[in-house]
């Protein structure tokens, strides 16, 4: 029977392979990966998680018993320490990063309607500053840098609507129809950009 560390290195190891061997030029997973460990390490901390920590999470230790028969003498010559990693490339993080701006508007607008007015305010400041990093990239990094980098910009747009919003009318406005009223309006902002 095989045992789950066995398939679990074994995985690892392909992914590794076919990662190093650059057949995993479109894949997402590792970018969905960031976007996930930033959006927690954001919730947590209310910063953006580096590139090297998301890293030190992807490294993997195992102890293989070599053989299943053992006398206690044998012990210490079969067992076989293992280190396994699994390396965040820059571009995955940034397209990482980029994806989470989306998770984070969804966040702002949900706070709202739970009657956190503070939020919108602090992940506007959050995503201005990834915004304004992004923009220092602009055209110069990868192709689909440049598409995300739309992306975010609708997102914060949305989120800065919502604060624009909740600084202007939010005293007008019962907080139970706030929800509303930027649902309303992140409509027509993909109305006017073709989004729907």
């Amino acid at each position: 029977m095989i045992s789950l560390k066995f398939f679990i290195m074994t995985f690892l190891s392909l992914i590794q392979w076919l990662f190093l061997s650059n057949f995993l030029v479109g894949f997402s997973g590792l970018q969905e990966y960031v976007e996930a460990v930033s959006f927690q390490h954001f919730i947590k901390t209310r910063s953006l998680i580096s590139m090297d920590e998301i890293n030190k999470q992807l490294i993997f230790s195992t102890e293989d018993n070599g053989k299943e028969n053992k006398t206690p003498s044998s012990d210490a010559q079969d067992k076989q320490c293992g280190t396994w990693r699994l390396k965040i490339t820059p571009v995955d993080y940034l397209l990482g990063v980029a994806d989470l701006t989306g998770e984070l508007m969804r966040m702002c607008i949900n706070s709202v309607g739970n009657g956190d007015i503070d939020t919108p305010f602090e992940v506007s400041q959050f995503l201005r500053q990834v915004y304004d990093g992004f923009s220092f990239i602009g055209n110069t990094g990868p192709y689909e840098v440049s598409k995300k980098l739309y992306t975010l910009k609708q997102s914060l747009a949305k989120v800065e609507n919502a604060c624009y919003a909740l600084k202007v009318r939010g005293s007008e406005i019962p907080k139970h129809m706030l929800a509303d009223v930027f649902s309303v309006k992140t409509e027509m902002i993909d109305q006017e950009e073709g989004i729907s």
